[in-house]
């Protein structure tokens, strides 16, 4: 079979994810078509996408109306429709997860966004995902929230495969890999094969640019406007310069010499938000080996309708180029902490909102 564009982008070094599952994808075979034909080789999901699913479909009807009918609360009936679709995807993708060795092939879960907040309680129920999943490739997801960072640590440090979704920050970003580091060394010193563990830092990206964006036009000075569009990619290259430093260092090294994986950059929420931007903005322009790009379904559809089909990683020139437009941000009046305290104390609300969302659905179709 000749390769598509997106075979392209994965010749780059860029695992392609799809942010999207649903009973429908899965019975229909669109995720193992995918797989094929699309080189998917990951899946990940949050309370949007299954909210969207669940309550925005009759899909799951039969078997919402069997759970109500046991006498399952609404919080428990939600999850155990969820961990039939995370199963069924993990299989789909075992052949994937085995044959990169566990380096792919993962789809993602995500506690309850309600406790990002309570470190015991995220640390409890991501034991629980673990134990209701029962797969070698699932990715239990958790805030980077400043209560996520020690689950994280503590999570790797139990040998729990995670993806730390809802990062924004450079400084953050910092302490999640920390986070991770300090977590599998943890394990290693207590007998565990450290090869047994993988981790990805999601780093969103349009919703970075949404948030600058309106900043700078209310801001109005030509400086300001002609950053429109570049600070979100600017974010993420220079978090991919911080991995390769992190990684490469010494500390890490020995880790790695024990069979230690480094945790690999995601970027998240590629979709443009912008119509002005083009639609692959947030793909073409982040190509670079050991990174994973997640994508709902339409951006992957564009890319293999016209995305570019020997895509070049950025460059080291390119991530200096990023550092010095965080920089003009600063210069032109945008208070970038303030920032990205914003976008994640948003994305925790927007998420937990969609979880309270799904909950309401499944009770009005329990009242129906």
């Amino acid at each position: 079979m000749a390769k598509s564009n997106l075979h392209g982008l994965a010749d780059a070094g860029v695992s392609i994810w799809s942010d999207q599952i649903s009973r429908r994808m899965l019975d229909e075979g669109e995720l193992e078509r995918r797989i094929e034909e699309d080189g998917i080789r990951g899946v990940t999901s949050n309370p949007t996408i299954f909210e969207k699913a669940i309550a925005g479909t009759d899909d799951y009807d039969e078997e919402l109306a069997e759970l109500r009918s046991a006498g399952l609360d609404t919080e428990e009936i939600a999850k155990r429709l969820m961990t039939e679709d995370i199963q069924r995807a993990c299989d789909a993708l075992a052949r994937v997860h085995q044959e990169s060795e566990g380096l792919d092939g993962y789809v993602s879960v995500e506690v309850s966004p309600d406790l990002a907040a309570d470190t015991e309680a995220t640390v409890a129920e991501a034991r629980d995902w673990v134990k209701r999943i029962n797969r070698p490739n699932l990715l239990v997801k958790v805030p980077a929230t400043p209560e996520g960072i020690p689950a994280i640590r503590s999570l790797i440090g139990e040998g729990i495969s995670i993806n730390v979704t809802l990062t924004f920050s450079l400084e953050r970003y910092g302490e999640v890999m920390d986070a991770y580091v300090s977590g599998l060394q943890h394990f290693y010193e207590n007998g565990g094969d450290p090869g047994t563990v993988f981790s990805v830092a999601s780093f969103f990206v349009s919703r970075f640019d949404t948030e600058v964006d309106r900043r700078l036009e209310e801001i109005g000075t030509p400086e300001a406007l002609d950053l429109r569009g570049t600070t979100a990619i600017a974010n993420a290259r220079v978090a991919y310069e911080r991995f390769l430093h992190e990684f490469a260092s010494t500390g890490f090294g020995r880790l790695a010499s024990k069979g230690g994986r480094p945790q690999f950059p995601l970027w998240a929420s590629t979709s443009t938000k912008n119509p002005d931007y083009s639609d692959l903005l947030y793909v073409e322009s982040l190509v670079a080996p050991h990174t994973v790009n997640t994508m709902p379904l339409e951006t992957i559809d564009a890319y293999q309708d016209h995305g570019d089909p020997e895509p070049q990683p950025f460059t080291p020139a390119d991530m200096a180029e990023a550092k010095e437009t965080l920089d003009r941000l600063e210069e032109a009046g945008v208070d970038y902490d303030d920032v990205v305290d914003t976008l994640e104390r948003e994305g925790v609300e927007k998420f937990a909102a969609s979880w309270q969302e799904l909950l309401d659905g499944i009770e009005q179709e329990g009242r129906a």
